[in-house]
């Protein structure tokens, strides 16, 4: 959250949302590098029927909360970002792309999955960790 006060109400409800979004990571089965990595195979289908959803119920919320709320739940107000396309943005996506593809692991499914208990995620991670750090490190400079 940006600065606002993390009130035990609010608290409660990212804890709800990330715990629901765990959840719904760990039922679909992409907390499983095996299962995005058949995906990226294209040879089990599943997985886009699970980003299929995901990009409707997304659109619709960003659609219609606006219109339907005068104001976020947690607060603040609802605003349009605007996406800068530059040679950093295509880099570090095509980065991603392929470390996605080569381990099937992306940062949030890696992090349910280590409260399932796959312990073997903890090296995706420490690669994210790793990467993040050096795009901060070159972005000071």
């Amino acid at each position: 959250m940006s600065q606002t006060t993390m009130t035990p109400g609010k608290l409660l409800a990212v804890l709800a949302g990330g715990a629901l979004f765990g959840f719904g990571l760990a039922l679909s089965t992409m907390i499983r590098p095996e299962v995005v990595l058949s995906f990226l195979r294209f040879s089990d289908f599943g997985l886009l029927m699970v980003m299929g959803g995901a990009l409707v119920v997304a659109l619709v919320a960003y659609q219609l909360l606006p219109r339907l709320l005068p104001r976020p739940l947690l607060g603040g107000y609802f605003h349009w970002h605007v996406s800068h396309w530059n040679r950093d943005t295509l880099t570090g996506s095509a980065l991603f792309g392929v470390g996605w593809g080569l381990c099937g692991v992306c940062p949030g499914p890696a992090i349910a999955g280590l409260g399932a208990g796959n312990w073997s995620l903890l090296w995706a991670l420490a690669g994210i960790a790793l990467g993040a750090l050096v795009q901060g490190l070159r972005a000071r400079s």
